[in-house]
């Protein structure tokens, strides 16, 4: 009997075998050195990195199908072509290795999705009077640096705390060296004022010690030394000076009440516990230092179901620390297959001994088993919210009349008042929920809207050629044209690395008939008149509950008050709602902040400082007379001028 081979197979056969042959011939060339190599796709896009001790012997494993995954079969039957680095340690490979994945993101390595900095809490050192603030971010500056705290919450509530507790300034520099009396911070009991000197050097230098001793782990010692000046205080009955020194201590306090201290064997150590159930998983982080918790995150890792929870920890420490500088202990929740390896690299890292350690009993053990159950529960909220984003996406189409199944829906809104700081958002949904890394905030601008100003075809013009018009002051449906114009004539239409088009499955504008028109309008110009659009507009008296919901071509559509995709809707719109006026409000304190001397040609922070000290506000530079600015020492009688005819230049 003849079995018939599908053309599928055969397909399939034939890419495998020009896989193997694309592996094949890097043979001849290919060393017995350690390195990391790539495998890549047809049209460049990289498809898998990889490390090893012998680059030659780990390659040609590939070149036998029967010995490898249907996972790894699949990837080798996409690859075109390979890129090989030679390393001078299998360490060198590894550290190369977690930075290309986290870099190039291929699709069949374990991928690390959100990986935000964390925040710390910063002392500095390099000045005579120390800051204390929050610091995200590249450690440039010379100072100590506490942390890290799983949210800037927890950083903030600190700051808060121990402002009350040691009286040290947050203000920048430039503020600090500039103040000619104490401000607010002073009258509330957070800050000593040393910018007017109302403390010395040295009992400010005793207060930052304080600081860093308490933040470095010796809160008892601190709190001890605290209690007895307080008692000293009471006993001379010096009884303001001991409520000082009791509001201090409590404030420590608080702070102890948001954290673990002094957990049995743990000072410095993260910990990581993976939970895995049908092919998904969840890592939880929490982060200890000097004793105390600084808090915990949830990472779900994206990989292949047929990753074992070994590769998929592996990978993911890799990746997480290639940005941060690791504990002198990390516990983990199982062993891996390259601990002393992956030790080595993070010690390099790190610059100190780093080890890696699966407790088996103890305290150690207990917080392992905590963090398990941390992690098995995120992954069930997880899979819950999933679930229940999918149901309600499903319904939406189902509403709407659409095919297919909605991945990605994008929502749009615009900010300002009566015109001003005008600014317009975009956030996005998926059955992960918000995807905030995909959200996008649109300054907008007064443009001239003939077609030959504008620099793209004039296929995708925003408006005809024919007409010229401005922005005007409030008109929300020329804002919303030019949002969504940016949006899909500019880079946020393509991704760099595969050149596919990013497109919503839908497009939901916060408003009528008339951000619908504008929405569709738009779409047609740039091609995309495929692309779903729905507008949620408020209904009677702005009642949350009767909004209506317009579509081309459709009458307007209602739902029931307590129907969950209404529910579902509404979030989404008051979502969008939500980032628009976050991102006004940003833009219009910046603006606040500005001073009209900011726009003058030549007049930089010194000059602006100069003149603001002299005058004392830019009105006050403003009605000055040409004489008095050339009186300024450091102003030129040419830039003196300058100035003089900018506040002047219709006189």
């Amino acid at each position: 009997m003849v079995k018939k081979v599908s053309s599928s197979d055969n397909s399939q056969i034939r890419n495998i075998d020009r896989g193997i042959g694309v592996i094949r011939s890097q043979m001849k060339s290919l060393s017995s050195k350690p390195g990391v190599y790539r495998m890549m796709a047809s049209d460049g896009v990289v498809l898998y990195v990889g490390k090893a001790n012998n680059l030659k012997k780990r390659v040609i494993s590939y070149t036998t199908p029967t010995k490898i995954s249907h996972r790894i079969t699949r990837m080798v039957s996409e690859t075109h072509s390979m890129e090989i680095v030679t390393t001078h340690t299998e360490v060198e490979a590894l550290l190369l290795e977690s930075n290309l994945i986290k870099r190039l993101k291929p699709k069949y390595n374990v991928l690390l999705r959100d990986d935000k900095s964390f925040p710390h809490i910063f002392i500095s050192d390099d000045e005579k009077w120390p800051l204390l603030n929050k610091h995200r971010g590249a450690r440039s500056r010379g100072g100590n640096y506490f942390g890290p705290f799983a949210s800037a919450g927890a950083v903030n509530r600190s700051i808060t705390a121990l402002q009350r507790a040691f009286l040290i300034r947050n203000c920048s520099d430039n503020i600090f060296r500039n103040r000619k009396r104490p401000c607010l911070q002073y009258q509330i009991k957070r800050c000593a004022a040393p910018c007017v000197n109302f403390i010395s050097e040295f009992e400010y230098g005793e207060l930052v010690n304080q600081a860093k001793d308490f933040l470095s782990g010796n809160s008892i010692l601190v709190q001890k030394t605290l209690a007895e000046r307080m008692q000293t205080a009471s006993d001379a009955l010096e009884f303001e000076t001991a409520a000082i020194y009791r509001n201090r201590i409590h404030a420590l306090s608080q702070i102890q009440s948001h954290q673990d201290i002094n957990i049995q064997g743990i000072v410095d150590a993260d910990i990581f516990a993976l939970y895995l159930e049908k092919g998904v998983s969840c890592i939880q982080v929490f982060f200890y230092r000097s004793g105390s918790n600084y808090g915990n995150r949830a990472y779900f890792p994206a990989h292949d179901k047929l990753h074992q929870p070994e590769e998929i920890l592996s990978a993911f420490l890799g990746q997480f620390y290639d940005n941060k500088i690791p504990p002198k202990e990390i516990l983990l929740s199982h062993h891996l297959n390259e601990e002393p390896l992956l030790s080595e690299a993070l010690s390099i890292r790190a610059k100190h001994k780093v080890n890696i350690i699966k407790p088996s009993r103890g305290s150690k053990k207990k917080l392992i088993n905590h963090a398990l159950t941390n992690a098995r529960e995120a992954l069930a909220r997880k899979q819950a919210e999933t679930s229940t984003n999918e149901k309600m996406l499903y319904a939406i189409a189902e509403l709407f009349g659409l095919d297919g199944v909605l991945e990605r829906v994008e929502v749009y809104d615009n900010s300002h008042i009566q015109g001003t700081h005008s600014v317009g958002a975009m956030i996005v949904a998926g059955k992960d929920g918000f995807l905030k890394n995909s959200y996008r905030k649109f300054n907008i601008k007064n443009i001239r809207s003939r077609a030959s100003d504008i620099n793209i075809p004039s296929e995708k013009s925003l408006l005809l050629a024919s007409e010229t018009t401005m922005i005007s002051p409030g008109d929300d449906y020329a804002m919303m044209r030019q949002v969504l114009q940016r949006r899909f004539s500019g880079s946020l239409v393509q991704e760099t690395a595969s050149k596919t088009m990013i497109l919503p499955d839908l497009v939901i504008v916060d408003g009528g008939p008339g951000q619908l028109s504008s929405a569709l309008e738009i779409l047609k110009s740039t091609g995309l008149d495929n692309v779903p659009v729905v507008a949620i507009s408020k209904g009677p008296d702005r009642n949350a509950g009767r909004e209506r919901f317009h579509q081309q071509g459709k009458a307007p559509l209602f739902l029931k008050e307590n129907d969950p995709v209404l529910y579902y809707l509404q979030r989404l719109r008051d979502e969008a709602h939500r980032f628009a006026i976050e991102t006004h409000r940003v833009r219009r304190s910046k603006t606040i902040l500005r001073s009209q001397l900011d726009d003058i040609p030549s007049v930089g922070a010194q000059r602006k400082r100069l003149l603001l000290h002299h005058f004392g506000s830019a009105k006050a530079v403003s009605r000055a007379g040409l004489r008095d600015l050339e009186l300024i020492e450091g102003i030129s009688k040419s830039l003196a001028k300058r100035i003089y005819d900018y506040f002047h230049e219709d006189n």
